[in-house]
């Protein structure tokens, strides 16, 4: 009885420190008065009403979900055939590309957007919103490889071998037998890929440029002059949007595992 006490105890603590930050700025963000404070002296809808019509938040929104879907995609693209091979085939050279692939996950933020920064100050060849798109795509490419990488490890081989030796092509086994086995894999990749894109800030902020900013930069720089509830209204939008997909994922295709 005592231990079960204990764990109740360490339970409500566990979620007070996950949740206690985002339910603060939930509440905050219904606040009337033009001073971020918690709890709220009353109730309006004002500041989100506000976020959602001021310009440069539509803009830098637009900008962060082109570009992490399209980051989402490419590293879907160049991920799962890596994770194929590395799954299927042994050949020389293997483990470095496994390296090569998940080192922006184990750099540091900052180091690999100073590292961006200086490679294509010196190209000088790409805009802004390209050096953006490569450099959100080369930081989520390892979360794609990870999670299809896991799915293609617990998929038996013996599957596509079946199906080769009854005369199908390896291309064509991969599309109707091994993709559709390894969809949740795909999903949760794309989904995490997504979010990661979205919500990057150093990356960001070394390849940002003036005029094309995505929208955790401009909170942050809103936030230098403004201590208002509008970036916890907008916050708290983030976090249904965050919460819609996941749960449209869920709900539509079946990926369970996810949340």
């Amino acid at each position: 009885m005592k231990h079960s006490r204990w764990l109740g105890v360490a339970l409500i603590v566990a979620l007070s420190i996950m949740l206690g930050p985002f339910l603060i700025i939930f509440f905050a963000s219904f606040e009337p008065t033009s001073t971020l404070r918690f709890p709220p002296t009353g109730f309006t809808l004002f500041w989100f009403r506000k976020v959602l019509s001021m310009s440069m938040f539509q803009k830098s929104l637009v900008l962060s979900l082109r570009i992490a879907l399209v980051a989402s995609l490419l590293s879907l693209l160049l991920g799962i055939p890596v994770a194929y091979a590395t799954s299927r085939y042994s050949f020389k050279g293997k483990r470095l590309i496994e390296l090569i692939v998940t080192s922006p996950a184990i750099v540091p933020g900052m180091v690999a957007g100073l590292a961006l920064l200086r490679f294509f100050v010196l190209m000088r060849v790409f805009s802004v919103e390209t050096t953006l798109l490569i450099g959100h795509t080369a930081i989520v490419l390892p979360y794609a490889v990870r999670s299809v990488l896991s799915s293609l490890t617990n998929l038996p081989v013996s599957i596509e071998e079946a199906a080769n030796s009854l005369g199908s092509h390896p291309v064509r086994t991969f599309f109707l037998i091994v993709l559709p086995n390894i969809k949740v894999g795909v999903i949760s990749a794309f989904i995490m890929c997504f979010i990661t894109s979205f919500n990057n800030v150093p990356i960001s902020l070394f390849l940002s440029g003036p005029g094309v900013n995505t929208l955790p930069i401009v909170m942050m720089t809103y936030m230098e002059y403004y201590y208002n509830p509008s970036i916890a209204a907008l916050s708290t939008l983030l976090i249904g949007l965050t919460l819609a997909i996941v749960l449209l994922a869920q709900k539509l295709l079946g990926v369970s595992k996810l949340v």
